[in-house]
């Protein structure tokens, strides 16, 4: 009755160059909701989408898990049906935000020095020297990496936008290992050995765990610690919160969600906490 539908949102999501992963989230998100209210997707209105979500949270579903079915019906609703939505009836949920875990910047070597695969061993290291997302990293491409300019450019992210994030100098040494010794990739930065294809987010966190018990460090650790230190030291370290929140791309937590940019010359002189904890200087 509805796969159709569900078809729409891969073609309207490629359109609208969303990553695989964000497309087949949504349509497993929307199909389930289709599922609950039995009805046929010109039908829906927005309450259905507030008894779903209703009834979702009367389960136990955590905020974070809510807001991603939101976002998908939003997306469904408005790009899919050309329905509207009605915020204040179907509100995002309020997270209840939880104080971030932060690795000490011994630790971070620790983890470091705990990673015998130089493919993983470089992706953890960009991941805190650059504070990027687990996906970011691993959608990387050889030509994101700019040696001059000492930045990575990051296709559009989590909320939809491109930046530039640091290139950590040790970072790059490490990059330049791996990327020495693993054939010299030319397309995807950090291609999976057996299909060619990127990388997944669950086996590099399958890594990150076993890397993370090596070190003998707690095991609650996951890979946005390692985003969650890069700006805390960044902070400590005196870099001013605007810097930081284009370096992350991050929306403000003000609720205007007004992203805070600076210019790429501004970037450039910022430097990453993986290069002052060795002592090394801007490239």
């Amino acid at each position: 009755m509805y796969e159709s539908y569900i078809n729409k949102i891969e073609d309207v999501g490629k359109l609208r160059n969303l990553k695989p992963g964000t497309i087949r989230t949504y349509k497993n998100n929307v199909r389930d909701f289709l599922k609950f209210t039995n009805k046929h997707p010109d039908d829906l209105t927005c309450e259905d989408a507030r008894d779903f979500l209703l009834y979702l949270k009367n389960k136990g579903n955590k905020a974070s898990t809510l807001n991603n079915k939101n976002g998908a019906l939003v997306f469904f609703y408005k790009r899919v049906l050309g329905k509207l939505w009605d915020d204040n009836l179907v509100p995002r949920a309020i997270n209840d935000y939880a104080v971030p875990k932060v690795l000490s910047r011994a630790e971070i070597e620790r983890l470091l020095d705990a990673t015998p695969n130089l493919k993983y061993k470089a992706i953890f290291a960009i991941m805190y020297s650059s504070g990027l997302r687990i996906s970011e990293v691993l959608h990387l491409n050889y030509d994101d990496i700019s040696r001059t300019n000492m930045q990575i450019y990051i296709h559009e992210s989590k909320t939809h936008t491109s930046r530039y994030a640091l290139l950590s100098k040790r970072a790059l040494d490490i990059l330049t290992e791996y990327w020495f010794q693993c054939g010299r990739p030319k397309g995807i930065l950090f291609p999976n050995q057996w299909t060619g294809e990127y990388l997944t987010p669950s086996a590099t966190g399958l890594e990150l765990r076993k890397s993370v018990k090596r070190a003998g460090l707690p095991k609650d650790i996951h890979s946005h610690c390692l985003r969650h230190s890069f700006a805390t030291h960044l902070l400590e370290d005196g870099v001013d919160i605007r810097y930081i929140q284009t370096l992350l791309g991050h929306r403000s937590p003000k609720s205007t969600e007004i992203y805070l940019h600076v210019s790429n010359k501004a970037l450039l002189g910022v430097q990453s906490p993986f290069d002052k904890e060795a002592g090394a200087t801007n490239v």
